[in-house]
């Protein structure tokens, strides 16, 4: 790694990630440690697998940048204890000839490896890669929504008003359940008709008015449900 590396002068955002970088030679540590923070990630370091242990118990981590070969505990001994008791991504650092060493940490779960010596933009990108497999998808992110007053809970199908529920139909919830796990997103008339028993794209303009009367606090001026002209539907929410 070249150490030609220019200062970062703004601060970090709040929501950086947070890489652990745990390798027994100091000089990699430091250059990794400088290069990972020039790139937008918080970094913490430590010399060998115990400060790494006492490390995890003060602070959470988005990833453990993990060196195979160090004194006392081995990498692959903290990362197979790391797999076993938490959901934390570990990318190993190897030697190119440590092949067996590679395999072993594949067949415990670590989620990368990067053999030493490595080019710097090759690891970023594998630790970028690793977190955003990381990110949940977007009907994962949050199962329950709010439009104003109104709240839908996805998995139950359950639309309350305040404290109030609200009565769906199967037709209504579906539809909902459809609109809240793509938020945001237009939504073609052919697509929510596929399951209407009619088929027809007009009896779903019909559902759609019928909808907006239990989520809109003026149905004519909707907010939340709104119409895109020759797309669809989209809904908005909090």
């Amino acid at each position: 790694m070249s150490n030609n590396l220019a200062r970062r002068t703004d601060p970090l955002p709040d929501d950086a990630p947070h890489i652990l970088v745990v390798d027994d030679d100091q000089k990699i540590r430091d250059l990794l440690a400088r290069y990972l923070f020039e790139n937008g990630f918080r970094v913490t370091t430590a010399s060998d697998a115990a400060t790494a242990r006492a490390s995890m118990r003060g602070l959470t981590f988005d990833l453990i940048l993990l060196d195979v070969m160090m004194p006392g505990e081995s990498g692959l001994s903290l990362a197979q204890h790391l797999k076993s008791t938490s959901r934390v991504p570990v990318c190993l650092l190897t030697a190119r000839a440590e092949t067996e060493h590679r395999i072993e940490g594949l067949e415990i779960g670590v989620d990368d490896y990067v053999t030493k010596p490595f080019e710097p933009r090759e690891l970023l990108l594998r630790l970028r890669n690793i977190l955003r497999r990381g990110l949940p998808g977007p009907a994962a992110a949050a199962d329950e929504i709010r439009m104003g007053p109104f709240t839908f809970v996805i998995s139950r199908g359950e639309l309350k008003r305040d404290d109030e529920a609200i009565k769906l139909t199967e037709r209504e919830r579906d539809l909902l359940r459809q609109f809240a796990q793509r938020r945001g997103t237009p939504i073609p008339r052919h697509e929510l008709s596929n399951d209407d028993s009619t088929g027809s794209e007009r009896a779903i303009d019909v559902q759609i008015n019928r909808l907006r009367r239990k989520i809109e606090s003026d149905p004519s001026n909707p907010i939340y449900l709104q119409t895109v002209r020759g797309k669809g539907y989209i809904l908005y929410t909090d």
